[in-house]
């Protein structure tokens, strides 16, 4: 229910600026019906009806939030690794800056009406929150891309582990002398 009320107010808003014609509008829904696309906006996009821009701006008027292009933005890599993966993924959300002198951390999302949202994200920061609308897939890419890790990056998982087979070792060369390194129990 909720995707059809966002894909009329977006034809209609669209058709309203002139984006798209009133025939064009009429065909959308069925098109987008017929279609094997879930996300009326990524439909819009691919299909060529809309360029990315007039979309954010459509989004905008219809959230009456500010729109953001997180494609191309160079994001603080440990603001968007403060929060899990999974959690940004989920609920399709990425921390795009903080304003200190107003303690107020700027989030991107392609819902920014989700009322779960900002208890979410009060777990893990304790900022006001402000949500600006942008592309879902955009959004997902760049989570993807800033959650990687470097080719040079060791997990900590195995910065761990290594660092415990180094004690033992070290620790049965200073036991046993240099005969017994290396040795398994």
């Amino acid at each position: 229910m909720a995707k059809e009320a966002l894909s009329e107010a977006l034809t209609r808003i669209l058709a309203s600026s002139g984006i798209i014609s009133p025939i064009v509008g009429e065909q959308l829904s069925q098109l987008f019906e017929d279609s094997a696309k879930e996300d009326f906006t990524e439909f819009l996009l691919e299909e060529g009806f809309v360029e990315k821009r007039d979309l954010l701006e459509a989004l905008s008027k219809y959230y009456q939030v500010p729109w953001f292009d997180v494609e191309g933005y160079f994001f603080d890599h440990d603001l968007v690794r403060r929060f899990p993966k999974g959690l940004l993924l989920r609920n399709n959300i990425i921390p795009v800056e903080i304003d200190n002198d107003e303690n107020m951390l700027l989030m991107v999302t392609s819902e920014p009406d989700n009322e779960e949202l900002l208890p979410l994200i009060g777990e893990w920061v304790s900022w006001d929150i402000q949500f600006n609308v942008g592309l879902r897939r955009h959004i997902d890419d760049a989570v993807k891309e800033f959650h990687e890790a470097a080719v040079n990056e060791v997990q900590e998982d195995e910065d761990w582990e290594a660092e415990r087979r180094i004690v033992r070792e070290e620790k049965d060369i200073e036991e046993n002398g240099d005969e017994s390194f290396g040795d398994e129990e």
